[in-house]
């Protein structure tokens, strides 16, 4: 069933409920978009010197399109964020976070509403996500969230910048909640993509944000159960 806005699920009537553990992914559920990658964008665009070593790094991984993009991108990363520091980036994260939460239309209101209510619920919320940690963490604090458990990418310095150190997509995300002590299951997940199959099958009561029919049947068919459906706007 597909329902507009968000009705969260009731815990269980006893007397000590324990706190629910939900888990968010963010870009396309809370984020119209993909942050991280308009942050590299817009550095590219700054400084258009940046694509020929771009073009330089990613030539090497062309043979490996048809089956990963993965070195594509880290190395337009490494591009974009050559001859930056760890407190030049943070710096560069921060500001960049800062108007992107200001930009209206940015965010999925309703999902920021749900997030909230499960917050006044006591339910213990983390954000788990592919974007990078000091970039989400800017937006977080804009928006008043700045207490926010977050479990998302990292960077680290590498020879000529910054580099991606933890790519936190797919089945890096049960990795990383495994080392960030938050088990191996958990109440409710909310995703908008099948990359976050691994996180869904571990959850109770998986939920598909904004998906086409088509996904819908993909995700029941990938999952051997369907999910909850919310429409969020």
């Amino acid at each position: 069933m597909t329902e507009t806005g968000e009705r969260l699920p009731e815990p269980a009537a006893t007397e000590t409920t324990a706190a629910r553990l939900v888990l968010f992914d963010f870009d396309g559920v809370i984020l119209r978009g993909d942050a991280f990658t308009l942050l590299v964008r817009e550095q590219l665009r700054r400084g258009r010197w940046r694509y020929l070593p771009a073009l330089a790094m990613a030539l090497p991984s062309a043979p490996l399109l048809p089956f990963t993009r993965r070195p594509l991108r880290h190395g337009v990363v490494r591009a974009a964020l050559m001859g930056l520091g760890e407190a030049r980036y943070k710096a560069l994260a921060r500001r960049f976070g800062q108007r992107l939460a200001r930009q209206p239309g940015r965010f999925h209101r309703d999902a920021l509403t749900a997030l909230r209510r499960h917050l006044a619920a006591g339910d213990r919320v983390v954000v788990v996500t592919g974007c990078e940690t000091e970039l989400v963490r800017a937006i977080f604090d804009e928006l008043g969230l700045p207490d926010l458990p977050l479990v998302a990418s990292r960077l680290k310095r590498g020879w000529v910048g910054m580099r991606m150190a933890c790519h936190n997509v797919g089945a890096e995300k049960l990795r990383q909640l495994l080392a960030h002590e938050l088990g191996e299951r958990w109440d409710i997940a909310y995703s908008d993509s099948l990359k976050d199959l691994p996180m869904l099958r571990a959850a109770d009561s998986p939920v598909l944000v904004n998906a086409s029919p088509r996904l819908q049947k993909r995700a029941t068919a990938a999952l051997g159960r369907e999910p909850r459906f919310v429409d969020w706007w």
